[in-house]
């Protein structure tokens, strides 16, 4: 059996019958955002994910990378790193469209989910969350990308099993980055403005944001 099709015959009939219906990466986004944000300190696999019917950015963008996989893309993830003890790492599912990248996300704030397939390069899409990506001071914290990750390469045991998952999820936090802004721009950025920072934290819950949840 192939290990994504062994993936999928571990879950509930009823969730079987969900994932049936995503035929799109809009659809992996929805399914993402129906499942409540929680950042508690667990790395769930997907298949965990998936029976607690709870993620955070990390495990949930993992478990988008599968569902993508299942509609035909090729599984990969990419991390946004933030300036160092800013903010939380932002994990992107990749998707490509007649050659322009897109992204799925699980996100606590507003507009650090979906893009459409509409970037040129994987720098581009990064940016395109900078003026998002922000932490409870007001600052814009988004600092460096990694290059993707493609799972489909990967013992696939992470995709059922917790301590696979969590071995993973530890590695690809240790990929190198690069940089998206400079040092003199990073000197030179304003705080968001409040009535920015209230849009961009509509319906987020403050108790597992960066800097107030219990470590």
């Amino acid at each position: 059996m192939k290990p994504l099709n062994q993936f999928l015959s571990l879950l509930p009939k009823k969730v079987q019958q969900k994932i049936a219906r995503i035929k799109s990466p809009f659809d992996a986004q929805e399914y993402l955002y129906s499942m409540p944000y929680n950042a508690e300190a667990r790395d769930r696999s997907p298949l965990n994910v998936m029976l607690d019917q709870q993620c955070h950015c990390l495990d949930g963008g993992f478990l988008a990378a599968l569902l993508l996989w299942k509609i035909g893309f090729t599984p990969l993830v990419l991390d946004l790193l933030p300036a160092p003890e800013s903010d939380d790492d932002h994990v992107l599912a990749l998707y490509q469209v007649e050659g322009r990248w897109g992204a799925t996300a699980k996100s606590n704030f507003v507009q650090l989910g979906f893009r459409e397939p509409a970037y040129r390069d994987l720098r581009e899409l990064a940016m395109s969350y900078f003026e998002h990506y922000m932490n409870t001071h007001r600052q814009k914290t988004l600092r460096r990308f990694t290059r993707p990750m493609n799972l489909s390469k990967l013992d696939p045991s992470w995709m059922w099993d917790e301590a696979s998952a969590h071995r993973l999820y530890t590695k690809f936090y240790t990929r190198k980055s690069i940089p998206l802004i400079s040092k003199s721009t990073e000197k030179k950025l304003n705080l968001v403005r409040p009535d920015i920072f209230n849009a961009e934290t509509l319906g987020t819950d403050m108790n597992w944001v960066y800097g107030n949840r219990e470590k």
